[in-house]
């Protein structure tokens, strides 16, 4: 471990950057850290783990907790620098053609596969991704993020291999001779034929062996940031057919490519990345080691065993701040991370509801259709108190004022959020109380003509697996009824389903009013409007009959989409309006931009849904400063170790704060480019 003795808060004074701090065993300089024996020490990251993976094919799954190894094992395309902005990895450059269909990568030479000792086994070429699109759109393989090759992207003959691939599966299951037209499934239903499609046919070729092409079906200027996902990383074909179904079942059946190698992996034990001697940038590897520990109890010693010395990281649990921060032993070690947007938060009115008969679905459709019944909850749900459920301490840094996240997504120069039609949202705060009052005044009005009863019952459902989503509901209820009367509404806090909770109650449509999320996929302000077009299972406006209510939706799809599209759905638009639409425009970033703020205004000017939070960040103690490492809340970027250093100590609050703020300004600097 390194024995630097020097605090990060100096370091930060005497203007070196976060990002390249001085640290113990840096490759690219040859500096080490003296044993006392001559000998150089080797920089280990120690930590505990209480989750285990479920598996180790990063082909196929789409969870967190089992990127965190894959991201490390094996590199992608492109990656991201520590301020967000893309940079060459296994891609020594690229080049699209004018409207953004066909994307040349330049593969980058001398790369190698290696096992699990290192030992080198192939080279890395332009077919090893050939390999990946043809593995993932197989629906045998039933991978997760398989639908990134179709969303956004779409990358030619994808869908339709996976579809084909899907059918013949079913042809297996059902014992049906493929072409069929009379074959049926186990219920007697017709299994359609799917006309015959070829791996070879999708989007993705490698003309030589270091040029690699993906053919699209549609403009996509934001394709490079898709990349990043672990269904576009690279995999040697010829081990992944000797392999077959037991690719990824441990460290064996993997090959190697990334900055570090899974040099042991005993599950529920230990498993140990170690620092790949091949690696093409090891001069960026700054930590030799990760160890990592298992533990059930993890989230309850980890604290104990970082003050005795044997691990170099624990998660601080907020209720326990006010005593740690008194206490001599703790409080110049805790810091907050840095503010996660991968997931935006915001409360869905449920136009379409199918909750049970005691809780009035009929009344609160009158009720949601009302734009002033809405603007009511809208401008009358005090964010920061709510908020104050998850992060007593500063709120209102979770505070999420558009459906985008600010800092998510910069096109021409300007955060996203700042293009005109969100500037107001994006710089105020939708809190008004005057201004909630006088809209239920109004709202009551004019529900009252429409025959719409009060209190109007307002279900809101939580997860209680969620650490504190129950305390939120609480807050949430006793402060809108508050403002608002409980004579106007009343909020029933209920708890749902504690596996299971989206299909049984957001999917479902078992809710009046909910916090809900979504992940971004790629960098582009699309990503957000996904949620709410054509059988959305959030909101369901689509779904509602009230002429109103249609006319928006209709609005904000032609805004999304253009009006062809809008025509060819069969919604009410003037045929001859000739809106071109957000997603077709990818010539020009500023139009494109300001096209995608104008259709997220209209979501929000009409309270279809209320921004509320993201996803805020959390307490630590840790030797790492996470501030070094690769960043884009999309992908598998943030689960990387590469160009992050192993300091000798953690940061305090005030620390961290100084070396944040000064990320933040050299981001924007940086993006603004």
């Amino acid at each position: 471990m390194c024995k630097s003795n020097k605090r990060w808060l100096a370091l930060l004074l005497a203007g070196v950057m976060a990002a390249g701090m001085t640290a113990c065993g840096s490759p690219d300089t040859g500096e080490t850290t003296g044993s006392g024996s001559g000998e150089a020490e080797r920089s280990v990251y120690r930590t505990l783990y209480a989750s285990e993976v479920t598996t180790l094919n990063y082909l196929t799954t789409g969870l967190t907790n089992n990127w965190s190894i894959g991201a490390n094992v094996v590199d992608s395309l492109v990656e991201y620098d520590c301020y967000g902005n893309l940079i060459p990895s296994l891609a020594e450059s690229w080049e699209s053609n004018d409207d953004m269909t066909e994307w040349t990568f330049h593969i980058r030479k001398g790369v190698k596969w290696v096992d699990k000792d290192g030992k080198e086994v192939a080279d890395v070429t332009a077919h090893d991704w050939v390999s990946t699109a043809q593995y993932v759109n197989d629906a045998r393989h039933d991978s997760d993020n398989q639908y990134m090759y179709e969303t956004g992207s779409v990358i030619t003959n994808a869908h339709e291999y996976y579809e084909y691939t899907a059918y013949l599966l079913d042809c297996e299951t059902y014992g049906i001779t493929p072409g069929d037209p009379e074959g049926k499934d186990d219920e007697g239903n017709v299994v359609e034929p799917v006309a015959e499609v070829s791996a070879d046919s999708i989007g993705v070729k490698a003309t030589d062996d270091y040029t690699l092409v993906f053919t699209l079906d549609q403009p996509c200027p934001f394709f490079l940031s898709v990349l990043s996902y672990t269904t576009f990383m690279p995999v040697y074909g010829p081990f992944l057919e000797e392999k077959g179904d037991g690719f990824g079942l441990d460290n064996d059946s993997l090959l190697y490519c990334g900055a570090y190698i899974l040099s042991s992996f005993e599950p529920q034990q230990e498993r140990v990345l170690t620092k790949n001697p091949t690696y093409w940038d090891a001069g960026n590897v700054f930590i030799d080691e990760i160890r990592e520990t298992y533990n059930a109890e993890a989230s309850s010693i980890s604290l104990q065993m970082y003050m005795d010395g044997e691990v170099d990281g624990a998660g601080i649990d907020t209720n326990l701040l006010d005593s740690m921060l008194a206490d001599e032993k703790y409080k110049d070690l805790i810091h907050s991370g840095r503010n996660d947007i991968s997931y935006s938060y915001f409360y869905s009115f449920n136009f379409d509801p199918q909750f049970d008969a005691e809780y009035e679905p009929e009344n609160w459709k009158i009720a949601v259709n009302n734009v002033n019944f809405r603007k009511a909850l809208a401008a009358g749900l005090d964010r920061v108190r709510a908020l104050a459920a998850y992060d007593p301490y500063n709120p209102e840094l979770l505070v999420g004022n558009t459906v985008t996240p600010a800092t998510f997504a910069v096109g021409a120069g300007l955060d996203y959020t700042q293009y005109p039609a969100l500037k107001a949202y994006s710089d105020g705060d939708s809190f008004d109380a005057d201004a909630a009052v006088a809209y239920a005044k109004q709202a009551r009005t004019e529900l009252e003509a429409a025959g719409c009863k009060f209190p109007v019952k307002v279900l809101t459902v939580y997860n209680p697996t969620t650490s504190n989503w129950d305390s939120e509901c609480q807050i949430v209820e006793q402060q809108l009824e508050g403002l608002l009367g409980s004579d106007f509404i009343d909020i029933i806090v209920q708890a749902g389903p504690e596996t299971g909770f989206l299909a049984a109650v957001r999917r479902a449509g078992k809710y009046a009013f909910m916090n809900t999320n979504w992940g971004a996929d790629y960098a582009d302000p699309q990503t957000y409007t996904e949620p709410f077009g054509l059988d959305n299972s959030y909101g369901k406006w689509d779904k509602s009959e009230d002429p109103a209510t249609k006319a928006l939706f209709a609005q904000w799809y032609e805004l999304v989409y253009g009006t062809d599209a809008a025509v060819k759905e069969g919604l009410a638009v003037d045929p001859n309006n000739g809106v071109v639409g957000a997603s077709k425009i990818y010539d020009d970033d500023a139009a494109r931009y300001t096209a995608f703020a104008e259709a997220e205004a209209l979501l929000i000017d009409n309270a279809i849904v209320v921004p509320y939070k993201i996803s805020g960040s959390s307490y630590t103690i840790s030797n790492l400063n996470p501030l070094e490492g690769e960043y884009a809340p999309y992908g598998v970027a943030l689960q990387r170790y590469k160009y992050q250093h192993l300091y000798d100590t953690s940061m305090s609050m005030d620390e961290f704060n100084a070396v944040y703020e000064k990320w933040e300004t050299d981001r924007a600097a940086a993006l603004a480019k």
